[in-house]
């Protein structure tokens, strides 16, 4: 294929990739489901699973092998700008004085993890069968322990917001939580990668040793250095986007050339970032990065669709499949709801707290890519943690609705929430389980 037919591939691939994209996830809003479940199943079905079916190689003319890593680069570019786009909006110190966060938080990651460990360690073989012959050892073990921890921010907060829960207490306290969930999955994630990679003690010491260095330099050289540039008289907002997608995209290649993954640099980039004067992140820079990754995210959606391969799958995998979903709605809701309960909440909105943490959706799809790509796991094994986060993800909304009640807990300022996409302002206290509700007037 000549070097002009693979643009004129890619350029249609791209059309029919952003146009499924968005029509399927304009109907997932319609049937009230978030955007992200239609543009999840639209990956899917652009894959050989549905797309691959058609008669007359309809999926291998429209995408040819030639330009499927042209399509991966450009799924690495939008993770690498969303992910630094998270990286930025992320403040920890919404922990500080706020007990229910922190427990719904700690139980919200520590259970599912000890539950999706527990699993492998109960169900050895099933998952040495789905896993296609990659071992089942400790990093395995690990990794789906994070696999079942995660909670997808960006996707919970268009769950709040179209379920009419933004403002209240349990959708600020989900938001928040969620939040450092995620906080505490990925340095964990990065951990066992590089554990996990084969060589000697001495190579995996070096290559550890090297990325604390990276993050120490990143703290307190390249973050002084963005503070004096964009604090100098007379700085233009205009002119930080180009140094800060610099930033994105070189810290992503750092952290790749370290062993990890891209997504590992772009967070850390956005950790560093510096801030307005309140502690918020300058909007100015948020909306155009959000515009460009929006964009680019379906092209992750099919990219990631394409390794998924139903037809592949056993019937062990489906009964496999079973025990992970369980077990992934039953440690997230259940840590959430009790941990919620323990910090004196009503029943009611605790476990709206429970159910809304199961969401997963786009931040569990990053994990079971990076997952695929170092190895930890196979095909199988990948395509049924897709449709676990897909149907987790789907059972939230048709969960919440017997949970709302219309008399529900007063709204209350939600500046703090995290990847949402709205530029945070004042931040404003999380409503705690010890405060009663004011009364209506």
């Amino acid at each position: 294929m000549s070097s002009e037919s693979v643009v004129t591939h890619v350029v249609g691939a791209l059309a029919v990739v952003i146009a499924a994209s968005y029509a399927l996830g304009a109907l997932a809003r319609r049937l009230g489901q978030p955007p992200v479940v239609g543009q999840l199943f639209a990956g899917i079905a652009l894959g050989p699973s549905l797309l691959g079916l058609l008669p007359g190689q309809v999926y291998e003319t429209l995408f040819p092998a030639q330009i499927q890593p042209i399509l991966t680069s450009l799924a690495q570019v939008a993770l690498v700008l969303f992910l630094f786009v998270v990286g930025y909006e992320l403040d920890l110190g919404m922990l500080r004085g706020q007990r229910s966060v922190t427990a719904v938080s700690l139980s919200g990651f520590a259970l599912p993890m000890a539950m999706g460990a527990g699993i492998v360690l109960v169900l050895p073989d099933a998952f040495a069968s789905a896993n296609g012959g990659h071992p089942i050892d400790t990093t395995f073990v690990l990794y789906m322990a994070i696999a079942l921890s995660i909670t997808a921010v960006p996707v919970l907060a268009s769950i709040i917001r179209d379920q009419g829960l933004a403002g209240t207490r349990p959708g600020t306290i989900a938001m928040a939580s969620a939040g450092v969930i995620d906080a505490l999955s990925w340095p964990i994630l990065a951990v066992v990668l590089v554990g996990g990679e084969h060589g000697s003690v001495r190579d995996w010491v070096v290559k550890a040793v090297l990325l604390v260095l990276y993050v120490l330099v990143m703290l307190f050289a390249v973050r002084p250095a963005l503070e004096r540039w964009m604090g100098r008289p007379g700085a233009r907002a205009a002119a930080h986007l180009p140094v800060v997608v610099t930033l994105a995209l070189a810290s992503a290649w750092a952290t790749n050339a370290l062993g990890l993954h891209v997504i590992f640099g772009a967070l850390l980039a956005g950790v560093i970032m510096p801030r307005l004067p309140d502690g918020s992140p300058d909007g100015r820079l948020l909306r155009p990065l959000q515009d460009i990754g929006g964009l680019l995210l379906p092209v992750f959606f099919a990219v990631s669709g394409m390794a998924v391969k139903l037809g592949g799958l056993r019937s062990s995998d489906l009964t496999l499949l079973v025990v992970i979903c369980a077990a992934a709605v039953v440690s997230k809701v259940a840590a959430g709801s009790l941990s919620a309960r323990g910090s004196r909440l009503p029943w009611r909105e605790s476990l709206l707290i429970g159910v809304l943490l199961n969401t997963r959706g786009l931040t569990e799809l990053i994990v079971l890519n990076v997952g695929l790509q170092a190895g930890v796991i196979g095909p199988r094994l990948y395509a049924l943690l897709v449709v676990m986060a897909l149907l987790t993800t789907a059972a939230t909304g048709p969960l919440i609705k017997p949970l709302r009640r219309a008399d529900g807990p007063p709204a209350v300022p939600v500046d703090l929430v995290i990847g949402t996409g709205k530029t945070p302002g004042a931040r404003p206290e999380v409503p705690t389980a010890d405060a009663e509700a004011a009364p209506r007037t």
